[in-house]
């Protein structure tokens, strides 16, 4: 009785196996968009190995469409008995989203959300270190998504500054910057 839940990053995905509300596997594997969906079902087959038929459940997240797209292709082939969840616009998560559209809050910052209500009661401020983003988000006392922001994640940061410094990220001065 497993619960396989995937977060669908920019960069990564993650994905954990949870028994009891206890994550008893996990795995990070890049997000490629040109991924299929069966290349997806072989990936997630061979991580789960022999757990596979364990998986009662499964609740997905993701910030790439075309990656959910093919999530959705996925599931429905290679788990099309197994309850799913996939946390959009519109799905109930019991998080309030007090902002102006809350259709525009990423699904990501919502489960990040939804984790510090609930394991902290609020108020909180999660941050998330992504490569791509580096998200700040706002949980009231109520338990409720009041906002947030978003900056350049530590890949993107470390692309602009070795592209843009005087002296690369690396700490090497590069003969062209040197003459």
């Amino acid at each position: 009785m497993s619960l396989l839940a995937a977060d669908i990053g920019n960069a990564h995905t993650v994905l954990g196996l949870l028994e009891d509300g206890e994550v008893v596997d996990h795995w990070r594997v890049s997000t490629d968009e040109r991924r299929t969906a069966d290349e997806w079902g072989v990936l997630l087959r061979g991580l789960l190995e022999t757990q596979e038929d364990a998986v009662t459940g499964v609740a997905v997240c993701a910030t790439v469409p075309s990656v959910l797209n093919a999530w959705r292709e996925m599931l429905a082939a290679q788990f099309p008995d197994v309850p799913r969840v996939i946390v959009e616009p519109g799905v109930r998560t019991g998080v309030p989203i007090v902002v102006d559209n809350p259709r525009e809050v990423g699904t990501d910052r919502i489960i990040n959300a939804l984790a510090a209500a609930s394991d902290y009661s609020g108020p909180a401020i999660v941050v998330d270190f992504g490569g791509t983003a580096t998200t700040f988000d706002v949980v009231d006392a109520a338990g409720r998504y009041v906002g947030g922001a978003i900056t350049p994640g530590i890949e993107i940061s470390l692309d602009a500054l070795s592209r843009g410094g005087a002296q690369p990220a690396d700490g090497r001065v590069s003969s062209a910057r040197a003459a």
